[in-house]
């Protein structure tokens, strides 16, 4: 089926492509795959060379973006774009509480094992041999950067080049390292946004004290709690947040016959914050992204054990967690509830493949350029240095000018320096 439609000077084409779940069982289960295909109007006819996009997550479809602003419009510059919905996630067959219903949690659990990133890299190769495309280009953000160097693991004579913000991630550390990296970059993200904002802290303690002392329910139903509100936390970590942050606990309080309570305005963003109610491979396979033939069992939850000032007490300052999950998750959210029992198994499991490989890595060949955010909340500093020592022909822009969320705040120019540092590596002597 290909469907498509034109949006100012873009061409967007919609392509689904069948795949295996499991590339081990080609002719087992087939699951859906789709994919945006995006070029400017008046260079479809040419033979542009392609960029595949590994989206942020994992569990978040690629973005539903114009091609006439962004890196999206920097790309479309000289390259064919594809927009890849990884598995289980936007037009792909979706995972969610419906969807995963009818099975056991057993089957659940080894459904959801086939969704990491080195099978979204499978599906991309799978769809590139399809089309018939020699070699493309990738860009990751995020965990997008997870899967690029996956793809250059599993399959490096299929790659151009590679472009990568905020994601290159440790190949060879414990879940436990990076959380005990993480858990350091939120404390200093909470000084920072509490410094800023004196006022802050008392609203936030007001805040948890009432979640305390009263029963608050979301829109949805669900019981509101003070360890889902300190995961909003996760703003912290992107730039020009802090602001609306503090504007949402300023007006968190209403006063209704002589008394305060929480807004419905207030909860209903709690609730939309909540991205795990919707997309909940994010919560699932969130730590499994780290593992390669260990189990996580529950990281952040055992790590933050180190940290009590993220166990907030009445009394004591309140302090907000990061991009962490943890398993009260799926006994509070209403749509992880079903999920739970599959959650503890995975978190568990401990024969996880190996999603990248050190060797192929240390004879890379592919020019791989990086934005490195110097002050990353999600992906510690030292690890991806760690990472980048022994990948030749890699190199990394490290900049303290945006945060891990540069590509959506100032894409086009982040893109064309990247583009600029990889012309620079194809031009080296091979």
């Amino acid at each position: 089926m290909h469907k498509h439609f034109i949006d100012g000077t873009t061409l967007y084409r919609q392509h689904y492509f069948d795949v295996p779940l499991n590339y081990n069982d080609q002719k087992g289960t087939q699951i859906q795959v789709f994919a945006r295909e995006l070029v400017d109007l008046n260079k479809d006819k040419q033979d542009l060379p392609w960029l595949v996009y590994f989206q942020g997550g994992p569990g978040f479809p690629s973005p539903r973006a114009s091609g006439e602003s962004g890196w999206l419009k920097r790309a479309l510059e000289e390259y064919r774009v594809l927009l890849l919905d990884q598995r289980g996630t936007g037009n792909s067959s979706v995972i969610n509480m419906e969807s995963l219903a009818h099975q056991s949690p057993k089957q659940q659990a080894e459904y959801l094992s086939h969704f990491r990133a080195d099978n979204i890299v499978r599906d991309a190769e799978a769809i590139r041999e399809q089309f018939g495309i020699q070699q493309w280009a990738t860009l990751g953000q995020s965990f997008g950067g997870f899967c690029t160097l996956s793809y250059l693991s599993l399959f490096p004579q299929s790659l151009l080049r590679c472009y990568v913000t905020g994601g290159i991630p440790s190949i060879s550390r414990h879940s436990d390292d990076v959380y005990e990296a993480t858990y350091k970059r939120v404390m200093d993200k909470n000084a920072a946004f509490f410094a800023q904002f004196p006022q802050a802290q008392e609203l936030c303690c007001d805040i948890a004290c009432y979640l305390l002392g009263n029963e608050v329910t979301l829109p949805n139903g669900q019981r509101f709690t003070v360890e889902q509100f300190q995961l909003i936390g996760i703003n912290l970590g992107r730039g020009g947040a802090n602001l609306p942050l503090y504007y949402l606990l300023e007006s968190a309080f209403i006063e209704v016959n002589g008394s305060k309570q929480l807004s419905y305005g207030f909860l209903n963003q709690m609730q939309q914050e909540q991205g795990y109610l919707t997309n909940p491979i994010y919560a699932i396979l969130h730590e499994s992204i780290y593992c390669q033939g260990f189990a996580s069992s529950w990281s952040a939850h055992r790590v933050r054990e180190q940290y009590p000032q993220f166990n907030y007490k009445a009394g004591e300052a309140f302090c907000f967690t990061g991009e962490m999950v943890y398993p009260w998750m799926f006994e509070q959210l209403e749509t992880l509830k079903p999920l739970r029992e599959a959650a503890n198994l995975l978190a568990n499991k401990q024969d996880w493949g190996d999603l990248y490989c050190a060797e192929t890595l240390s004879k890379n060949s592919v020019p791989l350029v990086c934005a490195v955010y110097a002050d990353d909340m999600y992906v510690e500093l030292d690890y991806t240095r760690e990472t980048l020592t022994n990948i030749p022909m890699s190199k990394a822009w490290i900049t303290n000018e945006y945060e891990h969320n540069g590509i959506g705040v100032d894409g086009e120019r982040i893109l064309d320096r990247l583009v600029t540092m990889a012309n620079t590596l194809d031009n080296l002597p091979k």
